[in-house]
Parts: C-alpha cells; sequence; structure tokens
C-alpha cells in the first residue's frame, strides 16, 4: 500500500485535504483505485423508466446494482442523501446507519466526498417526498476525486477553461454532454442518409505527397523512414475522384481535415468534414442531395426541420432558397455587377472601403463583393451558384457561358456550409488550370494549389460526369445545437499555450 506524504507544489489546500482522505481510506483497506471493473444491473435513467407510472413500490425494481459520479451530498447524523450520475442521468441515494451498519456509514461520511465514483447496491423505494430513490445495501469505492469539480449552482463560467479542460466542462455539465452526443447524431445520421442512398464509405490518406481539393495553406511534416515532406490532407477530393476514376459511382468519406489558417468562432485548423461524389450527377443533384440530407438530419435530432439558432429561427425545409452570384451582390449587397467593367467593380469596392489586391481579376472582385457585403446576411438556407471560373480550378464550367463554373456554396446563418460542383473531368482543361495554380504557388500563393499529375493521369484514363459535395460537420452542428462558436462543438478544438 502506497501512502502519498509529500504532495505536488500545484496543488491547493482542498486538493491535499482529498489526498488526506484518501490516505485515509487505503489506511482501513480500501484502495479506490483497485477496482478493475464493476457490473451494473441498471443505468439511472432505466430505474426512473421502470419505476414511472408504478404505484405499487412492490414491483419496482430489486436488488439493483449502480455506478456513478457523486454529485451532490446531503449529509445527516446517521443518515446520508446523495444525487449519483451516470452517462444516462442522476439517481437519489440513500444511505443509512441502518442499512450500512454504523462502520460503513461512516467510512463514507469521513472520507467520500462530491466527484468519487462509487457502486451501490440495493433496492428502490419512494421518499416523503414523493422522489424515487435507491437505499444502499452496500457500497463500493470506485475512484477517488483529488481535484474538485466546479462549483454547483455557478458551474464553469470561463469559455478558455471549458474549451481548454473540456473533461472538466463535461463531468460538471449534463448540457455540454448532451450537445457533443448531438454532434455525433449529426455524423451517424448523415452517416444513415448516404449508407440508404446507395453511397459506399471510404477512407483515404491523411498523410499525403501533394496538399490540394481547397485553396488553403497546408501543414507540413516530414517522414524519416522515408525521408520525404508529406503534408496533413487539406481535403479528401482528390483521392476521391480517384476512386470515380476507377470505377466506383457514389463514394463519400467523414473525416478530419487540416488546413493551417487562422483561428476563430467558425475556424479551428482541425475539422471535420463529409465529401461525397456521385457519378453522372451534376450540381443541381447535390443541391438536392444537400438539402434532403440536412433536414433528414435535423428532422432526426429534433423531430422536426426548423431549429432556433442564437434567437433567430432557421427553417431547413426543402427547397432552399437559390441565387447566383451576382444576383445576391445585387440584390442584398447593392451592388450591379453584370455588364460592369473590371475597372469599375474595383472602383466600387474600393468606394465601399474594400481593398483589393492588383492582381485580383473580375471574378475573384465579384466573390470579394459577395464575401463582405451579402455573406453574413444569408440567415436561411441559401444555394448561391454560378461561381467566376478563377475561383474555381476543379469545377466544370458552366455550357451556356465559359466565364463561369457549375459551383453552389449553402450558406446558413451567415457561414458557409457546404461547397459543390458539376466536377471537372476534362484533363485538358484540368491541366491547364493546375499549370495556372502552380504558377501562383510559384510566385508565394500559399493557398494556391500544387501540380498534381497523378490526378491528372487518373482522369485521363476517363472519369464520368460527376457531382462532388463537401459540407462542414462543425459548422451544422453549430447550428443544430445552438452553439455560438465552433470551439463548443470540437471536443478538444486547438488553442494556444496557457500563459503561465
Amino acid at each position: 500500500m502506497t501512502i502519498v506524504t509529500k504532495y505536488p507544489s500545484t496543488w491547493n489546500r482542498l486538493m491535499i485535504n482529498r489526498a488526506q482522505k484518501l490516505e485515509g481510506l487505503r489506511a482501513g483497506g480500501v484502495d479506490p483505485f483497485r477496482q478493475t471493473k464493476f457490473v451494473r444491473t441498471h443505468l439511472a435513467a432505466e430505474i426512473s423508466k421502470a419505476c414511472a407510472g408504478l404505484e405499487n413500490e412492490a414491483a419496482w425494481p430489486k436488488e439493483v446494482v449502480v455506478a456513478g459520479r457523486i454529485m451532490a451530498i446531503r449529509n445527516f447524523k446517521r443518515l446520508a442523501f446523495i444525487h449519483l450520475e451516470d452517462e444516462s442521468g442522476k439517481l437519489q441515494i440513500m444511505l443509512s446507519v441502518d442499512k450500512l451498519g454504523p462502520a460503513e456509514f461512516e467510512k463514507f461520511a469521513k472520507f467520500i466526498e462530491v466527484g468519487d465514483y462509487l457502486g451501490i447496491s440495493g433496492d428502490t423505494f419512494r421518499t416523503k417526498t414523493g422522489e424515487v430513490t435507491l437505499g444502499a445495501e452496500s457500497f463500493t469505492v470506485l475512484a477517488k476525486a483529488l481535484r474538485p469539480l466546479p462549483e454547483k449552482w455557478r458551474g464553469l463560467q470561463d469559455d478558455e477553461v471549458r474549451q481548454r479542460q473540456r473533461y472538466l466542462d463535461l463531468a460538471s455539465s449534463p448540457a455540454v454532454r448532451e450537445r457533443f452526443r448531438q454532434r455525433s447524431q449529426v455524423v451517424w445520421l448523415m452517416r444513415e442518409y448516404l449508407h440508404n442512398n446507395g453511397f459506399m464509405e471510404v477512407e483515404t490518406p491523411i498523410l499525403q505527397e501533394l496538399h490540394g481539393g481547397a485553396a488553403a495553406r497546408p501543414f507540413v511534416t516530414h517522414h524519416n523512414a522515408l525521408d520525404m515532406e508529406l503534408y496533413l490532407r487539406i481535403a479528401t477530393e482528390l483521392h476521391l475522384k480517384r476512386l470515380i476514376a476507377g470505377g466506383y459511382e457514389r463514394v463519400f468519406e467523414i473525416g478530419r481535415v487540416f488546413r493551417n489558417e487562422g483561428i476563430d468562432r467558425r475556424h479551428n485548423p482541425e475539422f471535420t468534414s463529409m465529401e461525397v461524389y456521385w457519378a453522372y450527377a451534376d450540381y443541381e443533384d447535390m443541391m438536392r442531395l444537400t438539402e434532403q440530407c440536412v433536414s433528414s438530419i435535423t428532422s432526426g435530432i429534433h423531430g422536426r426541420t426548423r431549429v432556433d439558432y442564437q434567437g433567430t429561427p432557421i427553417d431547413f425545409t426543402p427547397p432552399w432558397k437559390r441565387l447566383t452570384m451576382e444576383e445576391a451582390v445585387a440584390q442584398i449587397g447593392g451592388v450591379e455587377t453584370m455588364g460592369i467593367s473590371t475597372e469599375k467593380l474595383r472602383e466600387i469596392a474600393l468606394q465601399k472601403g474594400i481593398p483589393l489586391e492588383d492582381s485580383l481579376g473580375r471574378g475573384w472582385i465579384i466573390n470579394t463583393l459577395f464575401e463582405v457585403l451579402v455573406e453574413k446576411q444569408l440567415t436561411q438556407p441559401t444555394f448561391v451558384y454560378r461561381y467566376p471560373v478563377e475561383t474555381t480550378p476543379l469545377a466544370k464550367r458552366s455550357p451556356d457561358d465559359p466565364n463561369y463554373v457549375d459551383r453552389f456554396e449553402a450558406y446558413v446563418a451567415g457561414m458557409e456550409l457546404a461547397n459543390a460542383f458539376s466536377e471537372l473531368n476534362d484533363p485538358l482543361d484540368q491541366r491547364a488550370r493546375f499549370e495556372e495554380q502552380a504558377a501562383k504557388l510559384a510566385g508565394g500563393d500559399e493557398e494556391a494549389q500544387p501540380f498534381d499529375e497523378d490526378f491528372i493521369q487518373a482522369i485521363e484514363i476517363g472519369m464520368p460526369p460527376t457531382g462532388g459535395l463537401g459540407i462542414g460537420i462543425d459548422r451544422l452542428a453549430m447550428v443544430l445545437t445552438d452553439s455560438p462558436s465552433i470551439r463548443d462543438v470540437v471536443l478538444f478544438p486547438t488553442m494556444k499555450h496557457k500563459e503561465k
């Protein structure tokens, strides 16, 4: 038996006191960390459900065994009530001298605190106040908490602490645990929807020799054994389209992607994306897939297609609103772009205080006007389509005007939720666009895409017309859980080093 006599210098009085109680338990022959397994007969919610509506307490569950964390203690002279919490919810437990015996009750009263884990066996009954309660016949100490939980009523008030120490946030808040349970449902329901519609789930490399599929700066690493530089993927697109060229017709992947970019309430350097590719489909098919999939997920979680996000009702019921980019800039941003020269658009942007690089062409100026003047005003689900060709090197040109591509982005609550194209399957056009991107990369544009010869070879063997779609799982989870920041739906967000 190990007795702690020296404590870390960072411990406060409360932690030292808890450690001394641990020593007291061990001195009495109880090691809270020795137990390797504990078998339960019920979860807390199962007991509440089993007792509901049964007036005859004789029919309630007997010889019940539960386990969980103590969240509250009311200790009297010969009696104690605790709230024991497991993943399903809370259950009131009564411990008494009469049932446990003086020695066991004294052990509980002297050494057990809020935060400790107990296993308890006993019978259910109803208290005078009508609460379903388990009368403890015996208890087992399963773990001793040396660090106290946040104060019960105030909880964790500091967002940085909540995000940096998520385990503390989860342990002290059922609402936070429910939020992440709903986020898990988002992924599960999306996967179910795609499987039910004939799509095959695949996995593609996270470590890649070339980064591509998006305009983003990558993270770089080094493989020692091969002595080569590798990149964390910024998108799954190019490998998934290789699979379409290889003969699969419906594929998708849900996984982490990594972009070496800034951090704000909508961006985290690693995030979860779903990308799906569908042979013989186009971007309009992907619009329908997007609105049907997202509305299905919303109904699966909330039982309806309407939710409230930060005080604003959001209705995901299909069909969603559709606007071309230039219609959106004119109708919402107040700037007419159709038929307006590049020089005049540049002048308008500068008048509105929008700085532009000299190298930006007409398409990028329109895109910048959209991002600054329109994007944050798109509250209800909206498809913005028909993008200038120079903004999207992997999308197919529009049949009616080669200056545009068949692409859309879906916006909700003022942020991009999805991005989709009719995929470019002309290897000659793709080669020319990669050459343009490679020149930009060589000129110092760190978000430009490198020339991917292997991908060109893949579509040179033939790739059918294909629709592609990417959905940001984290942002969708933000809206469906009414969370203001992406950090609220990422269990362990990327954060700066803590200042000492």
